[in-house]
């Protein structure tokens, strides 16, 4: 069936296009009883509006655009979660899309979205973007003036807002955490050793060593590749050092350190204290219960969703914003226990 168009109701009734447009929308410029019929017309003959046509029209889609570097990290599908949220309660929907931590991926999508299709883009950087250390297609969104925010992995080449988490901070206060509680030994595993959060957290762990006194070892700094074996890289580690701790940079990472630990007969905590990164639902239910840093993604969604459609509603100059966010510890089970006057997480 062929798609019913303004011009094709406009014909069926002897009126102009703009008549119909301005019926459909309900303007107060027609007359009730035209209006009523031309309405009745067009859901009779399920007349769609082109939003593409409207955008153009009216130089807005209500649409934003989200990029994410992994929907499989639960901090990022918690900040979509706040994103969408806030978005649709003020009257803008959202397309989501994932960079899988894709360079030439993070390219497409820009690319794709600042061709009139969404009025503002909030994204986080992908793990390639930041090690190749290109931002070229970014600046040229930004040319356009298209608004950006952008959370968590950010950069100083571009000019616009921006949401932070404290990752150094974090890094920092999980270590001083650990030491606390008796551990001397402390080893990180990270997935995301190219981006600059991981850089930062792992930044803080060794300001908090060498606070204590303690030597920071690259040896005890173990990074994971998309085609190494974690448990071999495990192995490797507790054959070489006797670690007493674990920092997992992210969720999966610490459930499946957690795992490979218990399946070498490892006690958890009484041995090897884990600490994981994002405050996921497989964190909760593991056993041990892992100990976790949450970044409270759904607040910075919420908070990205927000600064980008005041911007959007904001006639004239607004200067750019950076907000810091700061991270919190809960704990569980996979870690020993503190005395709860010397905790470094206040």
């Amino acid at each position: 069936m062929k798609k019913i168009t303004l011009k094709d109701i406009a014909d069926h009734f002897g009126v102009s296009i703009s008549t119909v447009s301005k019926a459909i929308n309900d303007s107060h410029e027609i007359s009730r009883d035209v209006k009523l019929k031309i309405r009745q017309y067009a859901k009779a003959h399920h007349y769609r509006p082109n939003r593409i046509a409207l955008s153009l029209l009216k130089k807005s889609t209500n649409t934003i655009g989200v990029i994410v570097p992994n929907i499989l990290n639960y901090f990022f599908t918690q900040v979509f979660y706040g994103i969408e949220k806030t978005a649709n309660s003020r009257g803008y929907t959202v397309i989501s899309c994932v960079s899988d931590e894709s360079f030439i991926k993070e390219q497409q999508t820009m690319k794709l979205l600042s061709a009139g299709t969404v009025d503002g883009i909030i994204m986080s950087l992908a793990e390639q973007t930041q090690a190749k250390g290109d931002l070229q297609h970014i600046l040229d969104v930004m040319e356009n003036q298209i608004p950006m925010v952008m959370f968590d992995r950010v950069t100083d080449k571009v000019e616009c807002d921006k949401i932070v988490v404290d990752d150094f901070e974090a890094g920092y206060k999980t270590t001083k955490y650990l030491l606390q509680t008796g551990c001397k030994k402390i080893a990180i595993v990270s997935s995301i050793f190219n981006s600059s959060v991981g850089k930062l957290r792992v930044e803080g762990y060794r300001e908090a060593l060498q606070e204590m006194g303690l030597d920071y070892d690259d040896k005890m700094v173990v990074k994971v590749g998309g085609a190494d074996d974690l448990e071999i890289l495990i192995s490797l580690l507790l054959d070489s050092i006797a670690v007493d701790a674990i920092i997992a940079l992210d969720e999966m990472t610490a459930v499946d350190t957690l795992n490979i630990l218990k399946m070498k007969g490892i006690d958890v905590p009484d041995q090897i204290s884990i600490v994981g990164f994002t405050n996921g639902r497989l964190s909760k239910y593991v056993s041990p219960a892992l100990t976790m840093v949450s970044q409270h993604g759904k607040y910075i969604g919420e908070l990205a969703a927000n600064i980008l459609m005041d911007r959007l509603a904001y006639e004239g100059d607004m200067p750019f914003t950076t907000k810091l966010v700061k991270t919190s510890l809960i704990e569980r089970d996979s870690t020993r226990k503190v005395d709860k006057n010397h905790r470094a997480y206040q």
